[in-house]
């Protein structure tokens, strides 16, 4: 399967279509509130780093943009074959447990080499609490590998509208404050980018990530 392949018609139409219903989830149950989205570029790829407290927090960033993101979904969700093609519309892609991780920062960099956003949670999976937990390197490392933006996201709310273990959504109002894009490290004259480059990319997302998660869980606990 070509990961990296551009939506067909009916793709983008399924995934547009999709995002209007979870838009009219949120407001059911709750008030949404979004900040920042003058931040989120309009055309090109880039990669959206969201703090990741919820399962709702894939929902929450397709509301962003309206253009199709592409996200890393388990493999275990293209089990059932006669669903495949709706994961897909969903701008979705499976990564394989137990795989390398290199397997699926190739395929990152493949979708952003196409020119599609790609939301990657830096913190690798849902945490809980305040405190941005360390982040992986992957998300600096395919931005720079690819010489595209990170768009940094603090989402609040989210964990008390569906916190971990929770089978429904809670009322309760999201905030999602959008930080302006960073820009990744230039490459080395004989190509490529220093580990050192990255992990300083890695250290700056995770200190705006905070900021942004801290000035949405402000936002969010006024609602």
């Amino acid at each position: 399967m070509n990961v990296a392949r551009l939506p067909k018609r009916w793709e983008i139409a399924l995934y547009r279509f999709v995002r209007v219903l979870i838009m009219g989830v949120a407001k059911l149950f709750g008030r949404i509130e979004i900040i920042g989205s003058d931040n989120i570029p309009g055309t090109g790829a880039y990669v959206l780093a969201p703090v990741h407290r919820s399962n709702i927090d894939f929902a929450l960033a397709s509301l962003l943009t309206t253009r199709r993101m592409r996200y890393m979904g388990k493999d275990s969700i293209w089990k059932y074959k006669f669903l495949n093609p709706i994961w897909d519309a969903l701008g979705a892609f499976p990564v394989h447990r137990g795989a390398a991780d290199r397997e699926a920062l190739r395929t990152s960099t493949s979708v952003l080499e196409s020119g599609q956003p790609l939301v990657m949670f830096p913190e690798g999976t849902r945490q809980t609490g305040l405190v941005v937990q360390e982040l992986f390197d992957g998300t600096a490392y395919v931005a720079a590998r690819t010489q595209v933006p990170i768009v940094p996201v603090g989402i609040g709310g989210s964990e008390a509208a569906m916190p971990k273990g929770a089978k429904f959504i809670h009322r309760a109002k999201i905030t999602v404050v959008i930080g302006q894009p960073l820009q990744p490290p230039a490459p080395r004259p004989g190509g490529g980018v220093s580990r050192r480059a990255v992990r300083e990319m890695t250290d700056q997302l995770r200190a705006e990530i905070q900021k942004l998660f801290d000035d949405a869980q402000s936002r969010a606990s006024r609602g």
